[in-house]
């Protein structure tokens, strides 16, 4: 929501989409968001009940599975405020990190957590959200996914229990996508497909099924428009066939960010449109 000074012209309204960067604003308001869903949480810094607080193996988690480091190098019990010297070692690295970093930590925090904070992604993506960030929590990952429809689009997808193997490769496409360090542009677009694929021989009924062959079904069957139909047949190809679009895209000798982003939507759109189908 924007401001009074915004509203009245006298602070800039914050129009620009943060992908490659990170403000002093989404920072803070980032960790703002830990320190009240995390460490400010019961237990986690304290025990009343004099056993180890939650920081504890949480630290040596981070430790050895983050930040590769000895675990014996964190503050030792001799210490006065143990926890809270381990908290800073933690918000120090946090505010001297890469911004890409931040997102890696921002991963690890939720991952770890998944369980004990089911709801901690969706308070960090509100936080994403207000700041002007270019990604979102998705399934426990971090997406380049800017506009809101697509992401709900994405969740439902993903939360669809009644087609696994469909919603398993919209998973995998999507964790190859937002892999920061390798994407994997090529197989994330194969998982995309995959997922048609997969969806395409549950509405043809024909385990081995092409999606043209499912197309045809839909047709026959007067639920797909015979335009439609040759619109996504030349779009995806026949894509058992060598010679498809599919193929030939693959390809390619450079695929971009742009290209992989476009599969994972289109087709859990074209996933969608076919489910409707079964109904």
């Amino acid at each position: 929501m924007k401001s009074f000074s915004e509203r009245r012209g006298l602070k800039p309204i914050r129009q620009t989409i943060h992908a490659d960067g990170m403000t002093d604003e989404l920072r803070n308001s980032l960790w703002n968001a830990l320190h009240i869903a995390v460490w400010e949480s019961e237990g986690f810094l304290h025990d009343r009940y004099g056993n180890l607080p939650k920081i504890d193996d949480f630290s040596a988690h981070l430790w050895f599975s983050y930040f590769k480091k000895p675990i014996d190098e964190r503050p030792t019990y001799g210490y006065s405020n143990r926890s809270q010297r381990i908290l800073k070692i933690i918000r120090d690295y946090f505010f001297g990190a890469s911004w890409n970093e931040v997102y890696d930590f921002l991963e690890f925090v939720v991952g770890t957590f998944e369980k004990d904070k089911p709801r901690l992604s969706d308070f960090v993506n509100r936080v994403l959200i207000t700041e002007m960030s270019a990604y979102r929590f998705i399934d426990g990952k971090l997406v380049d996914i800017t506009n809101e429809q697509e992401r709900e689009m994405l969740e439902e997808a993903l939360a669809d229990t009644r087609f696994a193997a469909v919603s398993a490769h919209i998973e995998r496409a999507l964790t190859l996508l937002a892999d920061r360090k390798q994407p994997d542009y090529r197989n994330s677009i194969k998982e995309s497909i995959s997922a048609v694929e997969a969806m395409a021989r549950l509405v043809s009924g024909n385990e081995k099924a092409t999606l043209g062959e499912a197309l045809k079904v839909l047709e026959k069957n007067g639920k797909l428009h015979s335009a439609l139909k040759d619109g996504f047949s030349k779009l995806y190809g026949y894509t058992n066939d060598e010679s498809g679009i599919r193929h030939a895209m693959l390809d390619e000798p450079t695929l971009s960010q742009h290209d992989a982003k476009y599969f994972p939507l289109s087709c859990t759109s074209f996933v969608n449109y076919l489910k409707s189908a079964l109904a």
